[in-house]
């Protein structure tokens, strides 16, 4: 096993990690474990299940993560696990009364983030910093704040800071932004044709306004104003655009490469987003043959990318909060607003 974590991210077809699976992680050292709704069932189950992955690779702090936004999209859904709102709700709230809904959402962000540092989930991969327009693609839907980049600015950074605080490490997504995007990009290939000045002016600009947040998730969209052919997440031109107009720092890790906007095999997937220049790539499903094929595919984190890495974990801080006290108090700041 090398020293270095592999740039990737696997995932798991099952609720725990089969002796094979362990052998291969301990054999290609992934940087980090993506889990989803069939991998968590309870919060013993999912600890183990965590706990296993780590000792595989050898590093306690190994990054593990999920989908947690609320709404529609948390993979903590089952057992004792409470149900949190969705982005597109707070928003609501907050067009009422503003500081109320900053409260709320600050709040929820901070429970979320402390129920998933108790299980030993580094991230849930939020908060989502898409535009929603009548044209976006549903697939975003409620998990936006709404059409006003100034204002999901305004809302996302709460999510940031509340993640931050609780130890939980805050993923902005999907950069540089799926607002223009009329497909989903898990069934096809977005083609975003509006301007570079309307880009910077909507979709750009919140993730420039959070550009200091540790983490961001690389969009599978193609953006024609820059480069017409590939999607951003494989795009070496995109990627300068990241780094360069919008002043990204941070780790940047693409999206799912199992999503049918990408093309070629699995293992060229990996290849393609590690030579475009991202950190990481994520490889969110999978069996051992899959994961393998990506292992071999994928290159040890290049010292740039574990800089970035060790500077995002130093932001994160271990406020302790009741997470069930905190959620029902949320609940009562909408009912306050009366807001359902």
């Amino acid at each position: 096993m090398s020293s270095t974590p592999l740039a990737l991210f696997v995932g798991l077809p099952n609720p725990i990690i089969s002796d094979d699976e362990f052998a291969l992680f301990r054999e290609t050292n992934p940087l980090g474990l993506f889990v989803g709704r069939r991998n968590q069932r309870e919060p013993e189950q999912t600890r183990h299940l965590i706990e296993r992955f780590r000792e595989a690779v050898g590093r306690d702090d190994a990054p593990v993560f999920t989908d947690q936004e609320g709404g529609r999209v948390q993979h903590l859904d089952a057992g004792p696990w409470p149900l949190f709102r969705s982005f597109g709700q707070f928003a609501e709230l907050a067009r009422r009364d503003f500081d109320l809904g900053k409260k709320a959402l600050r709040l929820s962000s901070q429970a979320m983030g402390a129920m998933m540092t108790e299980l030993g989930l580094s991230s849930g991969c939020s908060p989502v910093l898409d535009l929603v327009f009548e044209t976006t693609s549903a697939v975003i839907g409620a998990r936006s704040f709404g059409p006003d980049p100034d204002f999901i600015a305004a809302l996302g950074r709460e999510v940031v800071d509340g993640l931050l605080e609780t130890g939980n490490m805050p993923v902005i997504k999907h950069i540089p932004g799926h607002g223009h995007a009329t497909l989903d990009s898990h069934k096809e290939r977005p083609v975003v044709n509006a301007s570079r000045e309307t880009l910077t002016a909507t979709d750009f600009k919140p993730f420039v306004a959070l550009k200091d947040t540790p983490w961001a998730m690389v969009a599978h969209v193609v953006y024609s104003a820059y480069d017409a052919e590939l999607p951003a997440s494989v795009s070496p031109i995109m990627h300068d655009v990241i780094r360069k107009e919008m002043g990204y720092d941070g780790v940047l890790i693409s999206d799912c490469i199992f999503m049918e906007s990408l093309s070629g095999t699995l293992p060229e997937r990996v290849k393609q987003v590690l030579d475009a220049g991202f950190d990481i790539a994520l490889h969110s499903h999978g069996d051992i043959p899959e994961s393998e094929a990506a292992a071999k595919a994928a290159r040890p984190l290049t010292d740039a990318a574990l800089k970035r890495i060790a500077a995002g974990k130093a932001r994160l801080g271990n406020l302790k909060i009741d997470v069930r006290a905190a959620h029902a108090e949320v609940e009562n700041m909408f009912a306050s607003a009366l807001v359902s």
